[in-house]
C-alpha cells in the first residue's frame, strides 16, 4: 500500500530486455537502507527490488506489467516517481494507492500557468468513469486531485512542489502515463455491478 506522496525521484540507469520480460534499474535515492523483496512503486507501478547497492536499484517487470503500463517507454535518463511501501503507524498523506496500475493516459497540455501547471490528461474511458470532480486519482505514483472532469479529459492543478519533487517536471505533451483510480471507486463500481 502506498499513499502516492512521492518520495523521490531517480534517473534509469537501464532498461534491459529479458525475453519477454526486463529488468529495470534506477539510481538509488533512499537514505534509509533497502530490504531485499521491498515493495517500491516505480511511476506507480508496485515492483520488487531484487538487487541493489549503495548506487542503485532494480526490478524484474513482468511480461503483463509492461504491456499494462508505460514503464516499457523508459529510457536511460528518463525520471521515474519512487514510493516506498507505507509502513504501519506511518503519517498518511495523499490517498490510498495500491500500485496496481489500470491503465494508462495521455498528457494532452501541461502548461505553466501563474506560479502553477495546469495538467490535462486524456483518460480511457474505463479510467473517467471511475472519476469524480475533486476526486483522487493516481497519476504515475502522485496523489493529485482531480479539479474537472469532462468526458475523458481530467484537468489537474499542480503546485510547484508537486511539478519540482516529481517527474512532471520533465513530462511534456504526448507523454504516457500510468493511472490508477480510486480503491473505493473501483469497489463500488464491482458492488453495483458497474
Amino acid at each position: 500500500m502506498f499513499t502516492g506522496l512521492v518520495e523521490a525521484t531517480a534517473p534509469v540507469l537501464s532498461l534491459e530486455s529479458r525475453g519477454e520480460q526486463a529488468r529495470l534499474t534506477v539510481s538509488q535515492p533512499f537514505k534509509d537502507p533497502l530490504v531485499h523483496g521491498e515493495s517500491i512503486a516505480v511511476n506507480g507501478c508496485c515492483l520488487t527490488a531484487v538487487a541493489f547497492d549503495a548506487h542503485s536499484v532494480s526490478f524484474d517487470v513482468l511480461k503483463q506489467t509492461l504491456a499494462v503500463t508505460s514503464l516499457g517507454d523508459l529510457q536511460v535518463g528518463s525520471v521515474v516517481n519512487l514510493e516506498r511501501a507505507l509502513r504501519a503507524g506511518d503519517r498518511f498523506g495523499g490517498h490510498f494507492v495500491q500500485g496496481h496500475i489500470d491503465a494508462t493516459g495521455t498528457i494532452e497540455a501541461l502548461e505553466p500557468l501563474g506560479q502553477d501547471h495546469r495538467l490535462d490528461i486524456h483518460l480511457p474511458a474505463e479510467i473517467a468513469r471511475l472519476c469524480i470532480d475533486k476526486g483522487s486519482l493516481s497519476v504515475d505514483g502522485i496523489s493529485l486531485t482531480i479539479a474537472s472532469l469532462e468526458d475523458t479529459l481530467a484537468r489537474f492543478w499542480i503546485i510547484p512542489h508537486t511539478h519540482q519533487a516529481t517527474n512532471l517536471s520533465t513530462r511534456k505533451a504526448g507523454d504516457r502515463v500510468n493511472l490508477e483510480a480510486d480503491l473505493l471507486a473501483k469497489h463500488v463500481a464491482k458492488l453495483l455491478g458497474r
